[in-house]
Parts: C-alpha cells; sequence; structure tokens
C-alpha cells in the first residue's frame, strides 16, 4: 500500500498513476464547491465531504456520521475514483480535513494519500474542470476493527486500556470555549494532541517530532489507540499522520464530542 503522506515531488513523479482528489470542508458556511471551483489542481476531482463522506447529522450519531457504504461508492464512483484506484488528497488547511477521504479509503484497503503541503507546491492552481468520468467503486462494509463505539471509547479513556486522543484545539478540549456542540470539555481520561499542532506553516512537522507528540500521548508504535475530534473528520488527521509516525493501531471514533456531549448521562471532564 502506498505511504500515507507524500509530497509535491512524488505527487508530480506519479502524476500518470493518480487520482487528485480535492476534499475540503469548512465549518464556517463557506462553500467548498465554490472554492474547488475558484482554483484546484489541474485534473484533481472534486469530493463533497457533506454528501459522500459523512450521513446527515443527528444528535443520536453527531455532526459527521459515517455515510453508507453505498453513499460512500456513489460519490466516489461519479468523481472517477474506482476500486484500485491510487488517490491523493489534498484541502487548503494543511490536510486536517481531506484526511477524512484518506482514513476512509486506507481503512478497506485501497491506496489513499495525504497531501503534504500546499496544493500550489505541485502545480498552479486552475479552474478548468477536469473531463468528466465514471469508475465503479464497490460498496464495503466499514471494518469493525477500525472503528470504536461510544462506549468502547470511554471505556478505554477511563480505565486506560488504550490511549484515547483528542484532535480539537487545546481550548475546547479545556472547555475554555464550545462553539459547536452541545457541552464543553472532553471524555474523561481522553489526551489532547491537536491535529493542527502536526503542522507548521502548512507542513507537517519533521518524523521525529511528530513521534513524540504521539509518544508523550501514550501511543505505542502496535498499540490499539481511539482517536476522536469534534465530529470524527480531523481525527482522521491524527491517524493518518500518526501512521505516518509509525503508529499502526488506530480506530477511529466516529460520533466524536458533538456525540458524545450530546448525551447528558455521560460525564464531562474539562481540566488538561
Amino acid at each position: 500500500m502506498i505511504e500515507p503522506i507524500v509530497d509535491a515531488d512524488w505527487v508530480r513523479n506519479h502524476r500518470d498513476r493518480v487520482i487528485l482528489a480535492d476534499a475540503r470542508c469548512y465549518l464556517d458556511g463557506r462553500s467548498t464547491r465554490a472554492a474547488y471551483d475558484s482554483g484546484h489542481l489541474p485534473g484533481a476531482v472534486y469530493v463533497d465531504l457533506d454528501a459522500y463522506l459523512a450521513a446527515p447529522p443527528s444528535p443520536a450519531d453527531g455532526r459527521h456520521p459515517l455515510p453508507t457504504p453505498e453513499t460512500f461508492a456513489e460519490g466516489l464512483s461519479a468523481a472517477g475514483i474506482g476500486d484500485g484506484a491510487t488517490v491523493v488528497a489534498y484541502d487548503d488547511e494543511g490536510g486536517v480535513m481531506a484526511a477524512r477521504l484518506v482514513w476512509l479509503l486506507r481503512a478497506l484497503g485501497e491506496d489513499a494519500a495525504l497531501l503534504d503541503g500546499p496544493p500550489e507546491a505541485v502545480a498552479p492552481l486552475t479552474t478548468e474542470a477536469p473531463p468528466a468520468r465514471f469508475a465503479a467503486f464497490t460498496p464495503r462494509p466499514w471494518p469493525e476493527a477500525k472503528l470504536a463505539s461510544i462506549d468502547e471509547t470511554a471505556a478505554a479513556a477511563e480505565s486506560g486500556a488504550a490511549p484515547v486522543i483528542d484532535a480539537r484545539p487545546a481550548e475546547r478540549f479545556r472547555g475554555d470555549l464550545e462553539p459547536i456542540d452541545p457541552r464543553p470539555g472532553h471524555i474523561p481520561g481522553a489526551r489532547n494532541v491537536p491535529c493542527r499542532e502536526n503542522l507548521d506553516n502548512g507542513r507537517l512537522l519533521r518524523v521525529d517530532a511528530l513521534r513524540a507528540r504521539f509518544t508523550d500521548a501514550g501511543l505505542t508504535p502496535d498499540g490499539e489507540y481511539i482517536a476522536y475530534c469534534g465530529s470524527g473528520v480531523t481525527a482522521c488527521h491524527n491517524l493518518v499522520v500518526a501512521e505516518h509516525a509509525g503508529f499502526t493501531g488506530g480506530k477511529l471514533y466516529p460520533g466524536s464530542w458533538s456525540q458524545y456531549s450530546a448525551d447528558g448521562s455521560r460525564p464531562a471532564a474539562t481540566e488538561e
């Protein structure tokens, strides 16, 4: 399988065998389609996170539940991403959103990587739409071994049986503010590894620095751990980057804080 992170040079050297996927997502209401249309990498396809990489939000399931396998396959097929394709995904936020597509594909055993660095490092952006194409992506169940439930996550965090890492910024983890979800705070026993701090000026930190970040949070190279965030999107950045740094036992808690905090019977912590 392709490495989980690739740089601009790798993309240029393998351009004839990869599909570039623009997988931006904004939480402030901006249109990702408009952003794509205003400038994207030549030949890159647009993948709508809200439409195809997540199911509709609900208090019971969170803001970005996993899409059904059929919805995911429909979106990829329409974009021209079929079974066995090699996909490199990017966004305009250092990959923190596009990692969702990468993680979903890798969880199914497909070749997918996240672009390290701004897309402009690969080539000048264009407004020209790529030729329409269709490919067949086969719906497959999400592998249970890659996912953690709300109960499993809460129990692991409380007992310390496996590290549980929260990708949100420190101020949301501490509960200083909560602009989106029902309650402030975090899952008791979780540890904060803000995904945006994996980056420095839009590029990933060196592997040794990334390895130190995850080691400090209790991860071991072959040990299991669980990742969550606000809605299960940016947690995928920690999962993909941690794999890049040599930690392969990650599981995603899809509902994340948006699901957990909607259940008033569950405790919330506000300490570091």
